[in-house]
């Protein structure tokens, strides 16, 4: 089992003939994905990477039956992107692009409330079930099978968490990189909800960011409604208040949405809390240990 993505899953990559999206696309082949085509409007018709090219999303559905696209569409042009994949009926529409004008998401977020598109991202490294489906920009080769779900706003500390994990001989179920704008088209408690389902999920890795309300909210949901052990952490320590950090969603905007602040009350609400990021493969180790699963 997984979540979001498996090796039954279709996927697409819109904006397929860009070199990034090339790049990825051919990553994801090497891996396993069942890359069924992709969409350039203007190249219908022709193939790319072996694969089918079509102009629009809803062409491509029709033709290879895809449920998940990777859209790797510049920021400006983003929010359309995914409009468009949510009318093709598109299940999971990852979002790679930074920048996206925080106006673009909001009016995504209207466009597809009483939808089903669960939107990953903006700004994500995407979401990968080892061995079996990843689509995004993560290193596959640091990810191994296995039973601890990640969810994270950091591309970086998902990737460092996972080579600790997998230096300990703990694979993972799923790996989601939530994104770290403002506006999220998915958040933790969404994900978190997902993994608890999950008979193949032991226990869940949670990493955060300073700035919003989010990762206290999903402590408050978990410590109700979750049985499976969390680990969290919160990067940005040292940040100062009120000043931006390195992209949109990190800015503490009071005491309460720094990294200390969030990670002590993650603490109070039942999480196994990691200090230091270079502490959150032991932790995990001791959260298993504590509840019989190692």
């Amino acid at each position: 089992m997984s979540i979001f993505v498996n090796q039954d899953s279709k996927v697409i990559f819109q904006g397929f003939t860009g070199q990034h999206a090339t790049f990825h696309a051919e990553e994801a082949i090497k891996t396993g994905t069942n890359v069924v085509g992709g969409v350039t409007p203007g190249k219908g018709g022709t193939t790319h990477l072996g694969r089918p090219v079509f102009d629009t999303v809803a062409e491509a559905v029709e033709a290879t039956g895809a449920d998940v696209s990777a859209i790797f569409v510049p920021p400006a042009f983003a929010a359309d992107a995914i409009m468009e994949a949510i009318d093709a009926g598109i299940k999971v529409a990852v979002v790679i692009a930074d920048g996206i004008p925080v106006q673009d998401m909001v009016r995504v977020q209207r466009y597809r409330a009483g939808r089903d598109t669960l939107v990953i991202g903006p700004n994500t490294p995407g979401i990968i079930t080892p061995g079996q489906c990843k689509v995004g920009i993560m290193p596959a080769h640091i990810y191994k099978p296995g039973r601890i779900g990640v969810v994270s706003r950091s591309g970086t500390l998902n990737y460092e968490a996972v080579e600790q994990m997998t230096a300990l001989g703990l694979g993972q179920s799923t790996s989601v990189g939530i994104g770290g704008d403002p506006v999220n088209g998915t958040d933790f408690v969404t994900v978190l909800k997902a993994f608890e389902a999950d008979p193949d999920t032991d226990a869940v890795v949670m990493i955060g960011e300073i700035g919003g309300p989010q990762e206290v909210a999903a402590a408050r949901w978990a410590k109700e409604n979750m049985r499976k052990p969390i680990v969290g952490f919160v990067a940005g320590l040292s940040a100062p208040p009120g000043r931006r950090m390195g992209h949109a969603g990190a800015i503490i905007a009071g005491e309460e949405d720094t990294a200390k602040a969030k990670m002590d009350l993650m603490e109070q609400l039942g999480l196994y809390v990691a200090r230091n990021p270079a502490h959150i493969g032991e932790t995990v180790m001791r959260a298993l240990r504590e509840h019989g699963l190692a």
